[in-house]
């Protein structure tokens, strides 16, 4: 079964920047589609960017200007760079990737989470 691991997580000051990466794993033939999901305590989960297997991207609102998603295809791994954070944007952040196996199956997997924390 393929995993993906998260890091990158901490503690920032509101203003600050912070990056994010997940590395996926196992026996894998390709990924399709990544993404950066979080949720604050008591919040629903949040799409916050989703990145094609081709590098096209798409943002929330509610971080459109200041989060950037990009992978890195060779690496199997995806990137969340985080500028100009804010309070709001406190969250334990996951990655999803949809990955295809060598016998043509596939499945969604989720990173273990990591915890940003944005102070003001």
């Amino acid at each position: 079964q393929a995993r993906m691991v998260e890091s990158g997580g901490g503690l920032v000051q509101a203003g600050g920047s912070l990056t994010l990466s997940c590395a996926a794993s196992g026996s894998i033939n390709r990924i399709n589609d990544m993404g950066w999901y979080r949720q604050a305590p008591g919040k629903q989960l949040e799409l916050v960017a989703v990145i094609t297997s081709a590098g096209d991207t798409n943002t929330a609102d509610s971080v459109k200007g200041r989060f950037t998603i990009s992978r890195d295809n060779a690496k199997n791994t995806v990137y969340l760079q985080m500028n100009s954070l804010k309070p709001e944007d406190t969250a334990v952040y996951y990655c999803k990737a949809k990955v295809y196996y060598t016998n043509l199956r596939y499945s969604d997997v989720w990173g273990q989470g990591t915890q940003v924390t944005v102070s003001s």
